[in-house]
C-alpha cells in the first residue's frame, strides 16, 4: 500500500510552563498542507526500511505496531528534513495507518492513536482529518472547523541550521516564554471562535516558541499572515489564492528555497 505523508504548519503555537512529565503544554493548530513525502509499506519476512537512511521513526513505528511479520517499507521525501513541517511524525503516521489497514484484526483508531503518541506528540494529529486543536503535550485532539480556501508559501530560508527542538525548548525557558501562557492560551481559543474567512487566520497569536525576521519578507510578498512553524527554522505565509502564492514563492527564492502549496485533508 501506498499513501502521502504531508507536512503540517502550526498556525499557532501557545506553550506553556515544563510539566512533571518532562514536556511543556501547549496549544497549537495543526494544519496540513499539499507538500508530502510518499510512503509505501506492505508485509515482509522482516522490518526494513528504504529510501532515506536516516530515518529512525517510520521504523520504531512499524515496531511498536504487532504483527505476526514484519514490514518493508520504503520512504520517498520532499519534506525537507528538521524544519518545523513534522515530515517524520508524519511518514511515522502514515507507516503506522497504512500497516495497520493490512493487518487482519486492524487496531480501532482511538488504540492505534495511542500508539502514535508514543512515538510523537505530534504523530497522532496526522492520523485525524482536518485541521485539529492539539493539547497538553499536542497529543490531544480537538477537531477544528477552518476555512481551506487559501495557499501557502513554505520558505526555508538558505544556509539555516536548526537547533534541536530540546535545545529551542530550553532557550524559551531561560527567557520565562510561558509567563502568561494561561492568558495567551485562552486568547487562542477566543480567537478561533471568530474565524470565518481564510483572512481571520491572520489573527491567531503569533508562535511563542520561534520567530523569524523573514516572516516580514513574506508579508511584503503579500501574505496575510506570517510566521514560523513548530520550532522552525521554515516561515509559512497565507495567501488569497494559489496564483498570489505562486508569484510570492518565486519573489522570496533569493531569501532560500520556497514552496507554493495549498491545504490538505487528509491523514
Amino acid at each position: 500500500m501506498i499513501g502521502p505523508a504531508p507536512a503540517k504548519l502550526n498556525l499557532a503555537l501557545v506553550v506553556g510552563p515544563l510539566g512533571e512529565h518532562g514536556k511543556h503544554e501547549l496549544l497549537t493548530v495543526f494544519q496540513r498542507v499539499d507538500l508530502a513525502d510518499r510512503i509505501s509499506v506492505e508485509p515482509a519476512s522482516a522490518t526494513v526500511v528504504e529510501g532515506f537512511p536516516e530515518d529512525t521513526i517510520v521504523r520504531r513505528a512499524l515496531d511498536a505496531l504487532e504483527a505476526p511479520h514484519g514490514w518493508h517499507a520504503r520512504i520517498e521525501k520532499h519534506i525537507p528534513v528538521a524544519a518545523g513541517l513534522g515530515g517524520g511524525s508524519s511518514d511515522a503516521a502514515t507507516a503506522l495507518r497504512l500497516a495497520n489497514a493490512q493487518l487482519d484484526d486492524p487496531l480501532p483508531p482511538a488504540e492505534l492513536g495511542a500508539l502514535a503518541a508514543q512515538l510523537g506528540a505530534d504523530v497522532p494529529s496526522f492520523l485525524e482529518p482536518g485541521p485539529q486543536l492539539g493539547s497538553a503535550d499536542g497529543s490531544v485532539l480537538e477537531p477544528l472547523d477552518l476555512p481551506q480556501d487559501f495557499a501557502v508559501v513554505l520558505l526555508l530560508p538558505a544556509g539555516a541550521a536548526k537547533e534541536s527542538t530540546a535545545a529551542v525548548y530550553r532557550a524559551f525557558d531561560r527567557r520565562s516564554g510561558a509567563d502568561g501562557f494561561d492568558t495567551r492560551k485562552e486568547q487562542l481559543r477566543d480567537a478561533l471562535q471568530q474565524v470565518r474567512t481564510p483572512r481571520d487566520l491572520a489573527a491567531l497569536p503569533r508562535n511563542d516558541l520561534a520567530r523569524s525576521p523573514l516572516a516580514a519578507d513574506v508579508l511584503v510578498a503579500g501574505a496575510f499572515r506570517a510566521d514560523v512553524s513548530g520550532a522552525g527554522p521554515v516561515v509559512y505565509g497565507l495567501f488569497d489564492d494559489p496564483a498570489d502564492a505562486a508569484r510570492a514563492a518565486r519573489r522570496l527564492r533569493h531569501l532560500g528555497r520556497t514552496w507554493s502549496t495549498v491545504p490538505a485533508w487528509y491523514g
